[in-house]
């Protein structure tokens, strides 16, 4: 069965934060790179973290190539041929925790994230819809490559760079979804949501659209959004735990929100940052997916 198809048939459970889980294991995520260092330093810590995702519910686990990029990796001294390599191993990780039990999305965070800045907190970098398109292009062919059953095209800072990632994926034969980061009703570039997704009506290659790394109570109110501006596809929310990130202190404060409740309407549900395996397990349980028990 293919996601499309089982989005068509009852909601799907996603993953959380895989930096989250693997930061709790004791790995060291600073740098540019953030967690697509660990492609080449650590496979097996990937490995490991996708596992305590799938134990604990999820259906679907995201690839450590978020933060991965051709560029990204030449300013860390990685050539072209291994950075490549490095973008299908992290596909391949993915499918080996999921061991036939869950689907696997290739993550292909926005320009921002290759900044390693904030960027795409922000969004507008100044580049046009084409130099953008340029510069997703070479990654998502790679990963398409790999053989995902889904493109996820996530926390999209605004319009711009959502038109530059539907024009690279065009041709590429794989499903994607793509969800922006919002705050309130509108991108963090500050467009409404309502013209973000009306972007992908009548986009085949898109099978879901909505939003994460946002918190819990904007995601639940960009549900009825995406799915009307959408065109009726599926809607797809992973937002962060509630916490809020102090740039100053560099710590997260204040309450843990997720999960208060399951959004209405959403199909594929799941979490960003700061939300681990405990949290994902509840969704999973909530919706009638039990946790998966460890072989004993």
């Amino acid at each position: 069965m293919t996601l499309a198809d089982a989005l068509a048939a009852g909601p799907v459970v996603l993953d959380g934060g895989l930096a989250t889980q693997l930061e709790a294991a004791g790995a060291d995520l600073s740098g540019g790179l953030w967690s697509a260092r660990l492609l080449r330093d650590d496979p097996a810590a990937i490995v490991a973290a996708h596992t305590a995702y799938l134990r604990a519910g999820a259906q679907v686990l995201t690839t450590a190539s978020y933060q991965a990029t051709l560029p990204g990796f030449a300013r860390a001294g990685i050539g072209s041929t291994e950075a490549a390599a490095l973008l299908r191993r992290s596909v391949a990780l993915a499918r080996e925790a999921a061991g036939g039990a869950a689907w696997v999305a290739a993550s292909a965070g926005p320009y921002g994230a290759m900044l390693a800045d904030g960027s795409e907190y922000r969004g507008d970098y100044g580049l046009s819809v084409r130099r953008l398109a340029a510069f997703h292009r070479p990654r998502l062919e790679i990963l398409a490559e790999a053989g995902p059953d889904v493109l996820a095209l996530e926390t999209v800072p605004d319009t711009r760079e959502a038109e530059a990632l539907l024009l690279a994926l065009d041709g590429l034969g794989v499903p994607a979804w793509l969800s922006y980061t919002v705050e309130g009703s509108r991108t963090r570039a500050g467009q409404p949501l309502s013209e973000a997704f009306a972007l992908v009506s009548g986009v085949d290659a898109i099978i879901a659209t909505g939003v994460n790394c946002c918190t819990p109570a904007d995601a639940a109110a960009a549900v009825p959004v995406a799915r009307a501006a959408g065109g009726g596809k599926p809607v797809v929310v992973y937002p962060n735990s509630g916490e809020t990130w102090d740039a100053t202190t560099r710590a997260w404060t204040g309450p843990v929100t997720l999960p208060a409740g399951i959004p209405t309407g959403a199909h594929l549900i799941g979490g960003c940052c700061r939300v681990g395996p405990a949290a994902i397990a509840t969704i999973a349980t909530t919706l009638g997916r039990p946790p998966v028990r460890p072989p004993a």
